[in-house]
């Protein structure tokens, strides 16, 4: 027997093979985690799979890096995507866009059948959300970045005053944390998957607010704003989230404080991010007249 054939075919097994393996390792731990515990058998067995999975997709990095910067240098449409910021943020907005409306007609429907302010304050703030991307992109449809800087400006601040008013729902939100104790309750899985989300959205939010500066256009700095007030309210939900799923032996007087500490953090941060957006603009726009 070639024992080196067989370890590099195991090592580095056909990519269909490899992607055939991560639907079946996922679903099998994850039943394994919800049904069978951690001393059977299968468990064990699942464990090894997801295992082993991990790490032959870990030797093929290399790999994978070398094969999206060929791609990224040959297919004209990634060109494009990578050099085109105008393009990234029509496409961001849209699909957020979608998103916050979709998700805010069901909230709403939610606080009707229900008839509680809880859903109500949901809906208004995935609401403001929608309306600010809507602005922005109705601006990134006619208009270049910086090209009407006039226009770009008083949008900017439009966003700063939508910001503030935002924050009553926040606060809406927070209040019903900490004072009727109103928080999410999730699988545990569920859970680590939406820590997984929520963590790399907040990344992203911040790298993209950075990185979108150099273009010297307030729409777009405006766009990634947004998402970053998004990122760090869906940190409070998490929180709250996980307090609640994790937190069992955690009384709900200490859970109200860490809500309420975390609640206060994320509303003065929007509070000052909005009136910095009114300020700054504000000054521009005078600079320019």
């Amino acid at each position: 027997m070639n024992w080196k054939k067989l370890g590099k075919a195991l090592l580095f097994p056909h990519i269909a093979i490899m992607i055939i393996l991560i639907p079946i390792a996922t679903v099998f731990l994850v039943y394994s985690m919800v049904f069978l515990g951690t001393e059977s058998v299968a468990a064990i067995i699942s464990y090894v799979l997801a295992a082993y999975t991990l790490t032959v997709w870990c030797f093929k990095i290399p790999y994978l890096i070398r094969f999206f910067k060929g791609f990224k240098d040959q297919n004209k449409y990634a060109q494009r995507w990578l050099s085109d910021a105008r393009l990234r943020v029509k496409v961001s907005l849209y699909g957020s866009l979608v998103w916050n409306t979709a998700y805010a007609v069901f909230q709403l429907g939610l606080g009707f059948w229900h008839h509680t302010f809880w859903y109500y304050s949901l809906a208004g703030y995935y609401i403001a959300l929608a309306v600010m991307r809507f602005f922005l992109l109705r601006h990134t449809r006619r208009h270049n970045a910086g090209e009407k800087m006039e226009q770009e400006l008083k949008k900017y601040r439009t966003c700063g005053w939508v910001f503030l008013f935002m924050n009553l729902t926040l606060s809406m939100m927070v209040f019903f944390m900490v004072y009727w104790n109103r928080t999410f309750v999730h699988h545990e899985i569920t859970t680590i998957a939406m820590a997984a989300y929520t963590f790399t959205a907040f990344t992203m939010a911040i790298i993209n607010m950075v990185k979108y500066r150099k273009y010297n256009s307030p729409v777009y700095s405006a766009s990634k704003a947004i998402s970053l007030a998004a990122a760090c309210v869906s940190m409070l939900t998490l929180e709250a989230t996980m307090l609640t799923t994790f937190g069992g032996s955690t009384d709900a007087v200490t859970r109200k404080i860490f809500l309420g500490a975390t609640g206060g953090a994320v509303s003065a941060f929007i509070i000052v991010m909005a009136v910095y957006m009114i300020v700054q603009s504000s000054k521009k726009l005078k600079a320019l007249k």
